[in-house]
């Protein structure tokens, strides 16, 4: 007779149930919403975003010099002419123009072309809605209030510091 006729016939373990759950899981059951609750609030802490702190880049120094420049011409305030000084701002714009982009022909430009030219090097300045840069220099006393030369000044110093 063989060995493996004598073995008695597997007992099969009784079936496990589903529920009730081992005392080990009740424990996971109750910790499981904790867990989830404390991701929620660590994910508010986590995503905050600090304010980043852009700071200017450094001028160089062609920058420097036009700004310089525009700081120091004469503004035709309280009613004074004021085609001599956009004569001027627009000279500087244009000797800027062919410093920085040479091959451009920008200093061919005039009128609305010109400012859509300065426009494009830079939208953030919005020169042109200042005609009056290009146009005035040609009117016979041409006069500008105070709040019109602080914004034309605003918006050329603007471009001057982030033209592309």
């Amino acid at each position: 007779m063989n060995g493996l006729e004598q073995l008695q016939p597997l007992i099969s373990p009784p079936p496990i149930g589903f529920w009730p759950p081992a005392p080990g899981w009740w424990l996971l059951l109750l910790l499981l919403p904790l867990i989830g609750f404390g991701l929620w609030k660590l994910r508010h802490f986590i995503s905050i975003k600090r304010p980043v702190v852009r700071t200017e880049q450094p001028l160089d120094p062609v920058r420097l010099a036009a700004l310089a420049e525009l700081k120091a011409m004469p503004k035709p305030y309280d009613g004074a002419p004021a085609g001599a000084w956009l004569q001027q701002v627009n000279g500087l714009l244009k000797r800027l123009c062919r410093n920085h982009y040479p091959y451009s022909q920008s200093h061919t430009l005039n009128g609305r072309k010109w400012l859509a030219f300065l426009d494009n090097r830079c939208p953030a300045a919005g020169l042109t809605r200042w005609m009056v840069l290009v146009e005035g220099a040609y009117k016979p006393e041409c006069k500008l209030d105070d709040k019109a030369i602080a914004g034309l000044t605003q918006a050329v110093d603007t471009w001057i510091r982030k033209h592309v």
